[in-house]
């Protein structure tokens, strides 16, 4: 808390390396405008408030924090007479929020010079008129590059999402086609089939059995059971040797078939039962088109069950038609960013979930914490790649303490121990010229960190790498 003002002294301030450079008549006129407050042990102002005040210490210790979730993190500690703090942009006047952009405390007595934020702007401007072009010029310049290679940034991930989701999306499409041509072949084929066996003096009780055989083959498609590779191939020569005993035309052919649609030797016998022995073959023709004409429709399904499903995780990664800030499922929002990126991912990494889905829903921004997930496992892949394109990407939720974990971790090479305090810096990239932005890392930090109040870590070794994103599972919505 802070005391009455105490003098302001002209020499005292010149001293401090901030200042040492002015004449005394601009540490007359600082002495005038500011003044010299004592503070005892405690905060001097807080992370969010206006800032008002520009602070210079004189003597004492002050340490910065940085709130992160629920948690004061610690900056900055020193005892340096001549650091300062506080409302350093006032420069910039009503076109930047001006807020404290940290919180300030004291850990002893310490002095400070003050100076109003204002009072500070006008000085600036009055006497660097051109530093402060210059710092205006630096400011908004830098801005305006991180947004420009931002949003470059997102272009690049959203042309490699549609190149992976145009890939994903035209394997089933494709199958749907190819399943679409062959039924129609088959049901003719059937047609056919039917007619030859209508043409005979078949009983109306032998066309009563053909019939419900076929229904019930049909039903035999829908419970075939998963076979191992050994199984189908051991189910396939029986069915051979019994296609082949029964004088059945192309019963190599036939069988494979039959043992996908869940048929075997026992089901065949209850068909040679129902039928008389001539029109056995055409019979056994007929069920065969009848359980192709049930696969290709199972295909069909699944595949256009996969179309639809896909462009659900893609409407799901956008965030289309949603509120920005809204309660989210963060396993919903992985498993579409992961879908949306399984062509990049390829098939030679393997991807492994551990989500506790126990956990709750929270309030965020989906769109950009998908955002961060996509930079987060582009460069598992990257690093795996790095290591010989084989290994593993782990996802984890769990929950610690008051918070929501989402950690990502890969085998690939890892990251070297001189760059990993470097890897958030702006513009930071080991990749090679042309393949990378340096922001990736930079922006997750900032949506995780500013914008959910939450926190990014990481661990690296060779083959272990984890980033582990720290989410509140509370929250306000910040703008």
């Amino acid at each position: 808390m802070s005391e009455a003002c105490l003098p302001c002294e002209p020499a005292e301030i010149g001293s401090l390396f901030l200042f040492e450079k002015l004449t005394p008549e601009q540490l007359g006129r600082l002495c005038e405008a500011g003044r010299v407050e004592r503070y005892e042990p405690g905060p001097v102002y807080t992370e969010g408030e206006p800032a008002t005040c520009f602070y210079v210490m004189i003597e004492g210790t002050v340490v910065l924090y940085r709130r992160v979730g629920g948690d004061d993190v610690e900056v900055t500690r020193t005892s340096q007479r001549g650091v300062y703090a506080g409302a350093m942009q006032a420069y910039l006047g009503d076109r930047v929020r001006q807020v404290y952009n940290n919180s300030l405390r004291v850990t002893e007595p310490t002095r400070f010079f003050v100076l109003p934020s204002d009072t500070f702007a006008a000085i600036m401007q009055e006497w660097f008129p051109m530093a402060v072009h210059l710092l205006e010029g630096l400011f908004f310049g830098s801005k305006s590059a991180q947004q420009a290679i931002g949003q470059r940034e997102r272009l690049l991930a959203l042309g490699s999402l549609s190149a992976g989701l145009t890939h994903e999306l035209n394997n089933p499409a494709a199958a749907a086609v190819r399943a679409t041509e062959g039924l129609r072949e088959r049901v003719g084929k059937m047609r056919r089939k039917l007619g030859i066996i209508a043409q005979g003096t078949y009983s109306p009780e032998v066309m009563a059995n053909l019939i419900e055989m076929q229904e019930r083959t049909a039903e035999r498609v829908a419970k075939a059971p998963a076979l191992s590779p050994l199984e189908a191939a051991d189910r396939e020569d029986a069915l051979t040797d019994w296609l082949d005993d029964h004088d059945i035309p192309e019963g190599w052919r036939i069988a494979p078939t039959f043992v996908q649609a869940g048929v075997d030797a026992d089901w065949l016998d209850q068909v040679a039962a129902a039928v008389d022995e001539d029109i056995l073959p055409n019979a056994i023709g007929w069920l065969n088109y009848t359980a192709e004409t049930e696969l290709l429709m199972d295909e069909i399904k699944d595949s256009t069950a996969r179309i639809s499903h896909l462009v659900d995780a893609a409407k799901q990664y956008s965030q289309l038609d949603r509120a920005p800030f809204q309660n989210a499922d963060v396993h919903e929002l992985l498993d579409s960013t992961l879908l949306m990126l399984s062509g990049k991912i390829g098939s030679r990494i393997e991807v492994v979930k551990e989500f506790d889905r126990t956990l709750p829903k929270i309030p965020a921004y989906p769109a950009e914490l998908n955002q961060v997930w996509t930079n987060l496992v582009d460069n598992a892949v990257s690093a795996i790649n790095s290591a010989g394109g084989e290994g593993t990407l782990t996802v984890r939720t769990a929950r610690e303490n008051d918070r929501l974990l989402v950690e990502f971790r890969d085998t690939g090479v890892g990251i070297p121990a001189e760059i990993r305090d470097r890897i958030f810096d702006p513009f930071f990239t080991t990749k090679p010229v042309g393949e990378g932005t340096g922001l990736g890392l930079d922006i997750s930090w900032r949506i995780v960190a500013d914008k959910h109040h939450g926190a990014i870590q990481v661990r690296s070794e060779p083959g272990d790498t984890r980033f582990r994103v720290l989410l509140p599972l509370t929250t306000e919505e910040v703008t």
